[in-house]
């Protein structure tokens, strides 16, 4: 009996470690609480200012402050928010040719040289003869083309959070943004190191000026999973030699 169910038994836990246990169900969201925004956003902030200049600032009618009404409202620390502009308009095209032939020819020949080439041929078997020498010629061609055309275009806005400075005043920033359309989720990932003088006036970055930037766009659930090739089909092509 335990022989007949040991085949059902191991089909039920591949099962449930396999995407067959998504079936009917919407993708999950990622979870916001082990990312490095989400400590950014919650870590306890240094003191700016000292008692002494608080009291100061208090009492003036200009304030420096990001709350004020003439602040600079940029993300300058931890924790603060800027927005990433993402307009991607790239086109490509290159086109190339190479040709190239080759041709030579050489031939070495000793008729007469005193009579030697004609003794020598008497000596040698089958009709052999030195007298006619070496005569060589070889040719090579070479074509060759090839051709590359791309065009992308993407446009993108992502809220992200900045998750660590730097002693130089660099900023890396990070910003995740997942929207959930029936049982398909779109998601879109930025990261990368901004200076503050880059951040416009409206706490805005162009894609441009993130050093080292890592954009991420994709998505999970039904249509995404229908768009890949089976496991089957993806082990075949790697394990393949041909």
């Amino acid at each position: 009996m335990l022989c007949r169910l040991f085949p059902f038994v191991v089909i039920v836990l591949v099962a449930a470690c396999s995407p067959l246990s998504d079936v009917g169900r919407a993708p999950d969201f990622t979870p916001s609480e082990k990312s490095f925004e989400h400590a950014a956003l919650y870590r306890m902030p240094l003191p700016e200012t000292t008692e002494a200049l608080r009291d100061s600032d208090a009492a003036s009618l200009w304030s420096a402050s990001q709350r004020s009404l003439l602040g600079d409202r940029r993300a300058s620390r931890q924790g603060d928010i800027l927005t990433v502009v993402i307009e991607i308009n790239d086109s490509a095209e290159i086109s190339n040719s190479t040709g190239r032939d080759r041709s030579g020819s050489n031939s070495l020949a000793v008729p007469q040289f005193f009579g030697i080439p004609q003794a020598i041929d008497r000596r040698l078997p089958g009709g052999l003869a030195i007298g006619a020498g070496v005569e060589t010629t070889g040719s090579s061609t070479f074509s060759g083309s090839g051709s590359v055309r791309r065009n992308e275009k993407l446009t993108l806005r992502v809220a992200s959070t900045v998750v660590e400075r730097l002693p130089n005043g660099i900023m890396r920033i990070e910003g995740r943004q997942e929207v959930r359309v029936n049982h398909e989720l779109r998601e879109l990932l930025v990261t990368g190191h901004v200076r503050a003088e880059d951040i416009s006036r409206q706490n805005e970055i162009t894609y441009d000026k993130i050093a080292g930037a890592r954009i991420s766009y994709g998505g999970r659930g039904i249509i995404s999973n229908v768009q890949q090739p089976a496991y089957g089909a993806q082990i075949t092509d790697i394990l393949a030699p041909f």
